[in-house]
């Protein structure tokens, strides 16, 4: 009986061990990209891209509108959650945060941003580079706050995600004669592409490990573009969904280069592409009932500023739309693809 006693009391210490190592396997979430993941970087530069006002945040906790270019949450927040860190992932720019919220996660994003600097630069926001930045100022004070080998164990076994390249295309390549006179579009998703491996390797040199590289959603379904596309019944652009997956390609091939050159790296592709137009075509599925246009105001064209509390058209369910306004989804939506992207590509970081 005193054997039984002792083996149990080694099995539960075990399991309680395991629990522990579990639970610490992904000590915090460290986000780079644009306003897919921006948490309110925006709101402390002089940008007019932002979303720290009503309606946005309406669903978030206390219905504060954080900067987050959604009704509620953004994915990288049900990201931390889902392993086991805080529901939410605070913006490094925000002021009323420091180091101590920082240590389980924190997004350098910034809305309007791409690979591109020049895509940076068409709404002044904080380009990839400086993203960069302050994540090496970012470990300094790490280091300080916790000292340099538990900081280290931070960085090391972080996941680090990144989710950008929609603006690259659709808000510069698409729009200003500038890269579309210089590149063809499969020579500027190679451009982009040798952008992506440099900040990859970056990451990994500054003791990265563990690195999400996002995809493109299919950018062709937003509602702006479909706004604009009248001789097409306003129905998803083809064109821009085929770039898209293209591009989306190229990614994934990174991915595969970089694990085999880079020791001791695990990087995987986060594709959202899928699940999203899964979302689009069969909306009934997951509960949605409007598609093609937004919640916020008319749906069709609106967002940042042109999103303002005072409009009457604006929804009071978001619930039933996958898009907030005509760039970017509902809680609801980002939930369910961050949910997607966890149980089948971020699953083994746990």
């Amino acid at each position: 009986m005193g054997n039984l006693h002792i083996s149990w009391l080694l099995l539960t210490q075990s399991l309680l061990l395991v629990t522990r190592i579990s639970a610490s396997v992904v000590p915090a979430v460290v986000v780079f990209g644009d306003s897919s993941v921006d948490a309110g970087n925006n709101n402390q530069i002089p940008t007019i891209l932002r979303s720290n006002f009503e309606p946005y945040g309406r669903d978030f906790s206390g219905g504060k509108p954080t900067g987050r270019f959604s009704n509620g949450r953004v994915p990288t927040d049900f990201i931390s959650q889902a392993l086991g860190l805080k529901p939410f992932v605070p913006a490094y720019l925000d002021p009323s945060y420091n180091i101590s919220d920082f240590a389980t996660g924190v997004t350098f994003a910034s809305a309007g941003t791409g690979y591109d600097t020049a895509t940076s630069d068409v709404l002044s926001v904080i380009p990839l580079w400086k993203q960069l930045e302050y994540y090496k100022e970012y470990q300094n004070k790490l280091r300080l706050y916790l000292g340099g080998i538990k900081a280290n164990e931070i960085i090391n076994g972080a996941l680090h995600v990144t989710s950008m390249g929609t603006n690259d295309f659709l808000e510069n390549y698409y729009t200003y004669p500038g890269r579309s006179s210089q590149y063809s579009i499969q020579q500027y998703q190679d451009f982009l592409i040798g952008i992506a491996g440099n900040f990859i390797k970056q990451l990994y040199h500054l003791g990265a490990r563990k690195i999400s590289l996002g995809g493109l959603p299919p950018m062709g379904c937003l509602p702006l573009e479909r706004t604009t596309n009248v001789m097409g019944g306003n129905d998803c652009i083809a064109d821009y969904n085929n770039v898209a997956l293209e591009f989306n390609g190229k990614l994934k091939g990174l991915t595969t280069t970089l694990s085999k050159e880079l020791p001791g790296i695990k990087l995987v592709f986060s594709n959202p592409y899928y699940i999203f137009l899964h979302m689009i075509r069969r909306p009934s599925f997951y509960g949605f009932e409007v598609t093609s246009v937004a919640c916020c105001a008319t749906g069709t064209f609106e967002m940042g500023y042109a999103c303002n509390r005072n409009n009457m058209f604006t929804c009071t369910d978001a619930s039933k739309y996958i898009f907030w306004d005509s760039f970017h989804p509902t809680e609801k939506a980002n939930h369910i693809i961050s949910d997607y992207v966890m149980n089948n590509v971020l699953a083994q970081f746990r």
